[in-house]
């Protein structure tokens, strides 16, 4: 039986946060604990950090439509070919820089209805991660006004490459390595 695109999203969003919160919790030694998922009006995914609540709102990074859908597996159409053959001829971490603003802007436009809302971003790109994503940090962009208490970046698809922390400037000035 196919999955729905709906029920793809939902599980995409549900193992995302499941690799953040492992990865934040053996970072941190803070408990993250019982998700859930929310409807539209609130942040996709709630746990709760330490016995309060959090929500998390997840988003993937693939560079570009094209990319996600060869990653994602999808049929592509000659025309899609086309366009991953182009997208190459760009620089690798020009394409990386784009889509996380791109991501980071469109998300910062949203509102919810949640007290505390982190946005966490998986990488779904197998050409970059946490090292590539950082050495180009400094150069990220995030808008003056946004929901979100936190930005997190999951280096990479099973968070081998470990998290990142993109906001606030604070939190990435005193995180150390991975």
């Amino acid at each position: 039986m196919e999955m729905s695109q709906q029920d793809e999203k939902l599980r995409l969003e549900h193992e995302a946060a499941r690799v953040f919160m492992r990865l934040y919790q053996q970072r941190f030694g803070q408990k993250m604990q019982h998700i859930w998922h929310n409807q539209p009006a609130k942040p996709d995914v709630s746990c709760y950090l330490n016995q309060v609540r959090l929500d998390l709102e997840i988003a993937h990074l693939y560079g570009s439509e094209v990319e996600a859908m060869a990653i994602l597996g999808r049929v592509l159409s000659n025309q899609t070919l086309l366009a991953l053959q182009q997208l190459t001829e760009l620089p690798a971490e020009e394409r990386m820089m784009s889509a996380l603003h791109r991501i980071i802007s469109q998300k910062a436009n949203k509102s919810y209805e949640s007290e505390r809302v982190w946005l966490v971003i998986r990488n779904a790109n197998p050409r970059w991660n946490c090292v590539d994503i950082e050495r180009h940090r400094e150069a990220l962009q995030i808008p003056a006004v946004h929901p979100f208490e936190q930005i997190w970046l999951v280096g990479d698809w099973h968070g081998d490459s470990g998290i990142l922390p993109l906001y606030p400037t604070a939190l990435r000035n005193t995180f150390g390595d991975n």
